[in-house]
C-alpha cells in the first residue's frame, strides 16, 4: 500500500467519527483501529513534553536530579532520541511526539509560515490558527488544529474506544493542540493570566480551580528562587544587546503575569492542572486507558529570555526537577497503574555572547545581509521589479518564499540568483530549492547520519513549505539584535537543536540505556504497542521501541 493511500485510510477511519476538519480524501475504504487491551497495561499514559530540553542540556544535569527526572532514568533511557528533521521549532517538534510522524506528514513545516493567499490580515498563518475564522483588525487568533493532517495517539485511543479520554495541558497553545489532536475532551493552555481553551468551550472546574490559585499567587507576588550550590558557577551577568542575563532567580513582582510565565512556576502550575484534571477526568480509573498529554514550556521561555547556561536555566531545570517528583507521587497516592513519556519538542543553542567566554568564539548573531529585505532589494533592481515583498521569510532562516504573481521562468531565475547571492555569504552553510527537497527521498536509517537534504525533507510539505530553504553555518544564531526576552533561540539543523532525551518509565519495568540514536516518531507506535493499540499499516513513519528490557518483546505482533 502506498504511503499517501495509507495516510488516506488512516484519516479517513477518524474522519467518519469526530474529524471532519481533515483535509483528506480517502481513496479507498477506511480500516478500522482496534484494541485488545494487555492485562499488564497501563491504564494511563502520561506523555510529558519539555519545551527546549535539549540533549546537551540533560546530560549537564543530570548528575544533579533527585526528583521526577531520576525517577525516569532509572526506566528505559534513550539520551539520543531525535527530533529528526531541519526546523527545530516548538509546533513541528509536538506534532511529531504524538503522531508518529514528521512534519513532512503531519504539515506542520514550522511555528508559522507565508499564505499569500490570505485576505484579512498578515500573511504570515500561525500554526494553530484557523486562517477562515480572522476577523479584520482583531490582534488575537482562533486557536484550532485545522493544519495538523494526521491523528495523533489520543484520536487513535478514541477510535477504538470513545471512552477513553485524551486530555492535554501545556503554557502554549500549540503544545497542547499538536500533542491532543483535533478529537480531544478536554485541553488548556496559558494565555495572558491563566489557563484557556478553545472557542466555544467552557472552562472546566479544574481549570477554574487553577486559574483561582494563578491569581492569588499574582497577587501576592514571591521572592526569587534559592541558588543551589551547584548553580553557582553560572551566576553572572552577561551583556546581550540591551539585555543582561545570568545571574537572574525568577522573583515574581506582584501583578507581573510575563515573570510567572517565563518562571518555573509556570511548569508547577501546568502540572498541577494535569493533576486536577486526573481528579476530575478519573483518568486511569476506567475500563480502557487514558492518555494525559503535558507540555512544559517555561524552559523554553527561559532559554530564550536568558539562554541554555545562566543562573536561570540552572534553577530552572532545578524546580522542574521537583515539580515532575510531586507530581509523580501525587500519581502514585492516587493508585493509579501508569507509564510516561518525557521528550522534547527541540533542543537549543545558548547565546553567542557567553559562548564566546566559554571556547566558542565562532558562535556569531546573523547579519541583515541574509535577511528577505536585503534579498528583495538585490534581486529587484537585477530584475527592475518592485523589491516591496519580492521575497518572504518569518525569519532569518528557513523558509523562503516568492511573490506568487511571478512568472514561472522568472521564479526559477530569482531562486537560483538567491541561492547563489545567500551561499557566498560567510553564514550560510546550504541553500536548498524546494524542487531540490521534493526530489530528495524520504530518509531512513539513522537520523544522527542524515544529510542536510535529508533533514529538509522531513520538514518538507508542499501545502506550507516555501520556494527555498536557507541553512545557517554551525553556531550561527538567527537573532539579529538581542534585546530583554529574547536573546537565544533554536531552529536550526543541528544536532544540538535535533538531539533530545526520551524517557520510558513505568512501575516495576526492567529500565534499560541505549545510547544509539532513535527519534520522537518511534514514540506513538511504541505507545500504541503498550496499550493493545492496532493501527492501520503505513500509519507512522516511526517503528515501535521493544520497551520490555529483558527477553519479552513490548512490541508484540505489531513490530
Amino acid at each position: 500500500m502506498s504511503r499517501v493511500k495509507s495516510l488516506a485510510k488512516s484519516v479517513a477511519v477518524l474522519m467518519a467519527t469526530a474529524l471532519p476538519m481533515i483535509p483528506v480524501t480517502a481513496q479507498e475504504a477506511p480500516q478500522p483501529v482496534s484494541q485488545q487491551v494487555p492485562a499488564n497495561a497501563p491504564r494511563l499514559i502520561v506523555a510529558i513534553a519539555i519545551d527546549q530540553l535539549s540533549s546537551d542540556v540533560f546530560a549537564q544535569y543530570r548528575q544533579r536530579f533527585t526528583g521526577g527526572f531520576a525517577r525516569l532514568t532509572q526506566g528505559a533511557v534513550f539520551p539520543a532520541g531525535y527530533q529528526s528533521h531541519a526546523a527545530t521549532e516548538t509546533c513541528p517538534g509536538h506534532s511529531t511526539i504524538l503522531t508518529g510522524n514528521r512534519p513532512a506528514h503531519t504539515g506542520i513545516i514550522a511555528n508559522s509560515w507565508i499564505d499569500q493567499s490570505v485576505t484579512v490580515g498578515p500573511n504570515v498563518v500561525y500554526c494553530a490558527e484557523d486562517v477562515a475564522q480572522r476577523s479584520a483588525g482583531s490582534k488575537d487568533y482562533v486557536a484550532s488544529t485545522v493544519h495538523l493532517l494526521v491523528p495523533t495517539l489520543g484520536e487513535w485511543m478514541k477510535q477504538a474506544n470513545p471512552a477513553a479520554r485524551n486530555i492535554a495541558v501545556s503554557g502554549k497553545d500549540r503544545g497542547a493542540l499538536m500533542m491532543g489532536g483535533h478529537n480531544i475532551d478536554q485541553v488548556y493552555w496559558w494565555k495572558g493570566k491563566g489557563f484557556a481553551t478553545l472557542n466555544g468551550r467552557d472552562i472546566g472546574p479544574a481549570a477554574v480551580a487553577q486559574n483561582d490559585e494563578i491569581t492569588k499567587a499574582l497577587a501576592k507576588g514571591a521572592p526569587e528562587f534559592p541558588l543551589p550550590d551547584y548553580c553557582r558557577r553560572a551566576d553572572r551577568a552577561i551583556k546581550a544587546g540591551s539585555a543582561t542575563v545570568g545571574n537572574g532567580h525568577f522573583a515574581l513582582k506582584a501583578g507581573d503575569a510575563n515573570a510567572f510565565r517565563t518562571s518555573p512556576r509556570l511548569d508547577r502550575a501546568t502540572l498541577d492542572l494535569g493533576l486536577k484534571l486526573v481528579d476530575e477526568q478519573k483518568l486511569g480509573k476506567g475500563a480502557v486507558p487514558d492518555v494525559l498529554s503535558v507540555s512544559l514550556s517555561a524552559t523554553d521561555y527561559v532559554g530564550h529570555s536568558t539562554g541554555t547556561e545562566g543562573a536561570e536555566m540552572c534553577i530552572q531545570l532545578t524546580q522542574l526537577d521537583m515539580a515532575l517528583g510531586d507530581f509523580f507521587a501525587s500519581l502514585d497516592k492516587r493508585g493509579i497503574d501508569y507509564g510516561v513519556v518525557l521528550t522534547a519538542d527541540h533542543g537549543g543553542f545558548d547565546l553567542p555572547e557567553r559562548l564566546h567566554e566559554q571556547a566558542l568564539d565562532k558562535a556569531s548573531r546573523v547579519s541583515s545581509a541574509v535577511s528577505a529585505t536585503a534579498l528583495s532589494a538585490t534581486l529587484g533592481k537585477k530584475y527592475g521589479l518592485e523589491a516591496k515583498d519580492l521575497v518572504l521569510s518569518d525569519g532569518a532562516a528557513g523558509d523562503y518564499w516568492l511573490r506568487r504573481d511571478l512568472a514561472p521562468g522568472l521564479k526559477g531565475k530569482l531562486v537560483d540568483d538567491a541561492k547563489a547571492l545567500l551561499e557566498a555569504d560567510p553564514q550560510v552553510e546550504v541553500v536548498l530549492s524546494a524542487a531540490e527537497i521534493a526530489a530528495t527521498a524520504m530518509p531512513t536509517g539513522s537520523a544522527e547520519t542524515w544529510t542536510l537534504a535529508e533533514r529538509a525533507r522531513a520538514s518538507y510539505n508542499p501545502l506550507h513549505s516555501g520556494d527555498f530553504v536557507v541553512m545557517l553555518k554551525r553556531g550561527v544564531v538567527p537573532i539579529p539584535t538581542p534585546g530583554p526576552g529574547y536573546v537565544a533561540t533554536h531552529g536550526s539543523p543541528w544536532d544540538y537543536d535535533r538531539r533530545v532525551p526520551i524517557l520510558f518509565w513505568r512501575k516495576g519495568m526492567t529500565g534499560f540505556e541505549q545510547p544509539s540514536a532513535i527519534e520522537t516518531v518511534d514514540i506513538a507506535p511504541s505507545l500504541a504497542a503498550w496499550i493493545g493499540l492496532k493501527i492501520p499499516e503505513g500509519a507512522f513513519d516511526g517503528r515501535c521501541l521493544d520497551l520490555d528490557g529483558g527477553p519479552g518483546n513490548t512490541c508484540g505482533a505489531i513490530r
